[in-house]
């Protein structure tokens, strides 16, 4: 059984040894019934501690992939074919066929990890992710550029991006007034996507102006869509009095909807109104907003 540990990486070594054995039996290097070295050997082989060959061995032993036998070793179980393989593991045996292949042919860990780095460089993202600290209005938008777009989006706070980075294959987006704190997080080289927001006569272009004596109820888990569908609907004439406001985090607010002649909520609430809703769906992000993120789909990640 050939291992490659590296005692630099951020992965633990017993995590090191128990993904190998995994996929060397996925692989069939390691076949059904074969012996693994014991403790000491594999110890003494790799320059590691006996203890965290033998926490991997227990580790691996749990899990149904290996078996101890008294007085004999710790042997490859055969594989239960109702079992399925580990998360990601077809993933992780490809990267291992990789690293061995490339390790066999001479090259050095740091010269596979340059190159590595250089091509996901190269790669599209394969997601949008949304940089908004308000998680309300954050998931907002997230529904909002999923429904536009038709491609995956993800959301992270600004104090998350500050601690972690941006992740791998992701486009970042932002609201317009976020622009100075989004830029002063990313590096110099990253570009972000500025999104504006909608007027309030464009929210209101060519919707019918509603009855006099019609009840309109406005629904958001998000307070200043609350506070901001107050400002536009009584600026253009709708009495107060006919206006009714519901957190959607509170519980009962979905309670004799349908008794409203209009329901105004965004794009996130109106997946949990009740059938029969006459919802109307303001967005948040401008159109022109909209039309932007579909064309970097469209142009950049298709290619």
């Amino acid at each position: 059984m050939r291992l490659w540990l590296s005692r630099n990486s951020e992965v633990p070594l017993r995590a090191q040894l128990t993904t190998q054995i995994k996929l060397g039996i996925l692989s069939h290097d390691l076949r059904p019934g074969e012996r693994l070295p014991s403790t000491r050997e594999l110890a003494r082989r790799y320059g590691i501690h006996a203890n965290t060959v033998s926490a991997a061995y227990r580790e691996l032993e749990e899990r149904g992939w290996l078996e101890f036998r008294r007085g004999s070793g710790v042997y490859v179980r055969a594989l239960d074919g109702e079992r399925p393989p580990d998360a990601q593991l077809e993933l992780d045996q490809l990267i291992s066929v990789f690293l061995q292949r490339a390790r066999a042919a001479g090259f050095a860990l740091g010269e596979i990890q340059t190159r590595v780095k250089h091509w996901l460089a190269l790669q599209p993202p394969d997601h949008f992710l949304v940089l908004e600290s308000d998680e309300n209005l954050r998931a907002i938008l997230v529904a909002e550029i999923a429904g536009a777009t038709g491609f995956p989006v993800r959301g992270m706070s600004l104090e998350e991006c500050a601690r972690t980075g941006l992740p791998a294959g992701a486009a970042a987006v932002a609201m317009y007034g976020q622009s100075e704190r989004v830029r002063a997080l990313l590096p110099p080289d990253t570009s972000c996507l500025l999104l504006r927001s909608r007027s309030i006569p464009d929210a209101l272009s060519g919707e019918q102006r509603p009855a006099a004596d019609a009840l309109i109820a406005v629904v958001s888990r998000w307070p200043e869509f609350l506070r901001w569908a107050r400002t536009m609907l009584v600026s253009v004439g709708i009495e107060p009095g006919a206006l009714t406001f519901r957190d959607a985090r509170e519980r009962g607010w979905q309670r004799s909807l349908r008794a409203s002649a209009i329901v105004i909520t965004d794009a996130l609430t109106a997946r949990r109104l009740p059938a029969g809703t006459p919802a109307r769906v303001f967005h948040i992000i401008a159109d022109d907003s909209r039309a932007e993120l579909r064309r970097f789909v469209e142009k950049f990640l298709t290619g």
